[in-house]
């Protein structure tokens, strides 16, 4: 966190509490001087003097938004002291700190508001202002209530379709405050049309989430900060892609494409993959409210044990029942090209479902994503249907925790765990296993700094350690197509202070043609309730 802007805040709120009370002396009607110089209440004895109403006192509680409040507040106290110059406005909105004491050092008189009845705004101040306050209005909503969110990868198929336009509430778990506030309104992390940054991270602030009216429950639609987004590929087709799991890819290609031998000195080649990343395309960092955002479903919660056995997913043990909408990929065979042709037809499939075809003895092999019901109606259509293994996954680094281990190379997306999820005040003895499970939670996540000496004790913050206790809660997310979604089971945890809202109801869906084979609006799916 930078210093010298929370400086200036500060200083700019001191020069406010000394001026003030001088201020509201010069014009009595609007109450005792002592309001002026108490932090907080100083705002509205403020807002009498520019004739402004009270409500405005709640934008200043919306980070961003109140610094853009702020501005215009301090040019209307000068514009009420007679300082209408176009110079004089510049000088309140971009020194006040300058022009709040030069204004308590004059002897100016208050004249009130500006009267413009019997002056035509012209268009462009007329336009301006009408903007300015779109800006603030729709940005307090955007950040505090609701914000579009598009789905943009084929991971919730089945469920949620790619050309979904969905309303993520960020009430459900209470609306998490900007940490990097100073940003351009309405637009992520990057400026259109190329990957500069839409935000400045010289001012920052701490995480600060607001009461929500519930928490995350299982099979909840989560729409998230990807945790392992906090670096990222200076790249268009990069930029948004797991960029722990590209370095860990180039590491492997130094060490001659074997796992094992990179396995023998990790740190090494991903420094070396690194190196030549930061030098093209480019490595930047993000904080944690301008990493990409992803959307998956909630299917474990703080404090239990998933595991995944044959496909179907297991808390503390026991299986649990499947969204509707689960997807899992499946061979299946059709005796010519019209047999596959009806089948894509009657089930209403689209590209994003197929993967890929070959021409077998049988006739036509095709790799599909299919919904239980699904492959039950395909039983008809087709000549086999069968479950596709993922097994050839198995000891490649791919699955989490992405460490080399005789345990963790047996993983795979269908057979996977157990792992114990994050519970704030839990405390987990500091194992092997659970370094290598909790490593980036303990280090990246709650920022704490872990030493493993190659005697085997392990230092936390300097002092020997040999349990954990969790700050944060964590949560297991996976994506209901099953075998296409690069979550949890790849990257692991997500932390409390990563997650946005709850995506609540489609207000806008539509198909193009290059990803589903037709383009069109699906009418069916507009003002559905995300499920």
């Amino acid at each position: 966190m930078h210093l010298i802007p929370w400086i200036l805040l500060a200083l700019a709120i001191l020069v406010q509490l000394a001026v003030l009370p001088v201020l509201i002396k010069r014009n009595d009607a609007d109450g005792p001087a002592w309001q002026g110089a108490v932090p907080g209440l100083h705002f509205f004895p403020w807002l009498d003097l520019i004739g402004r109403p009270k409500h405005w006192a709640l934008f200043l509680l919306v980070p961003g938004i109140n610094l853009l409040m702020l501005t215009i507040m301090h040019v209307e106290l000068g514009l009420a002291f007679g300082k209408r110059s176009t110079k004089d406005q510049w000088m309140f909105g971009a020194l006040p700190w300058w022009a709040l004491w030069e204004l308590r050092q004059q002897d100016q008189a208050w004249v009130g508001k500006r009267d413009w009845s019997k002056t035509r705004k012209s268009t462009a101040r007329e336009w301006s202002e009408a903007l300015l306050w779109a800006v603030v209005v729709a940005g307090s909503l955007r950040m505090l209530i609701v914000e579009p969110f598009t789905i943009p990868t084929p991971s919730m198929e089945g469920s949620m379709l790619v050309g979904d336009y969905l309303i993520v509430d960020k009430t459900a778990y209470g609306p998490k405050l900007p940490q990097t506030p100073v940003s351009m309104p309405f637009i992520h992390n990057a400026l259109p049309g190329g990957l500069t940054p839409s935000y400045t991270s010289w001012f920052t602030t701490p995480y600060t989430r607001l009461p929500g009216w519930r928490g995350v429950k299982r099979y909840d639609a989560v729409v998230f900060s990807f945790p392992l987004g906090d670096t990222v590929y200076v790249d268009p087709v990069l930029v948004g892609h797991d960029t722990q799991a590209l370095l860990r890819r180039e590491g492997i290609r130094r060490a001659g494409g074997d796992v094992q031998s990179f396995s023998l000195a990790p740190d090494k080649y991903m420094d070396e993959a690194r190196k030549q990343a930061a030098k093209s395309p480019g490595l930047r960092a993000r904080p944690i409210d301008k990493m990409e955002n992803y959307v998956k479903r909630c299917v474990g919660l703080p404090g239990e044990t998933v595991s995944v056995v044959e496909g179907q997913l297991h808390i503390n043990g026991e299986a649990i029942e499947n969204p509707e909408g689960l997807q899992m990929e499946h061979r299946v065979v059709f005796a010519n090209q019209a047999e596959a042709q009806n089948a894509f037809r009657k089930l209403g499939l689209t590209k994003l479902d197929l993967g890929p075809v070959s021409a077998i003895p049988e006739g036509i092999a095709a790799v599909m994503a299919l919904t239980e019901k699904e492959v039950q109606a395909m039983g008809n259509l087709a000549v086999s249907v069968e479950p596709m293994s993922n097994a050839h996954r198995r000891g490649r680094l791919e699955m989490f925790p992405n460490v080399w281990d005789p345990e963790f190379n047996a993983w795979d997306p269908d057979n996977f765990g157990p792992v114990t999820l994050p519970q704030a005040g839990a405390t987990v003895e500091l194992t092997p296993r659970n370094l290598d499970i909790y490593r980036r939670w303990i280090t990246v996540y709650e920022g704490h700094d872990l030493v493993e000496r190659p005697d085997g004790q392990v230092t936390l913050d300097g002092e020997p350690a040999t349990t954990y206790t969790f700050g944060m809660d964590g949560y297991w997310m996976m994506g209901d197509n099953r075998h296409r979604s690069a979550d949890s089971r790849m990257w692991g945890f997500v932390p409390e202070n990563h997650i946005v809202g709850r995506a609540s109801f489609i207000w806008f869906s539509k198909q193009n043609e290059a990803q589903h084979g037709e383009a069109k609006i699906r009418w069916d799916r507009m003002m559905k309730t995300v499920k």
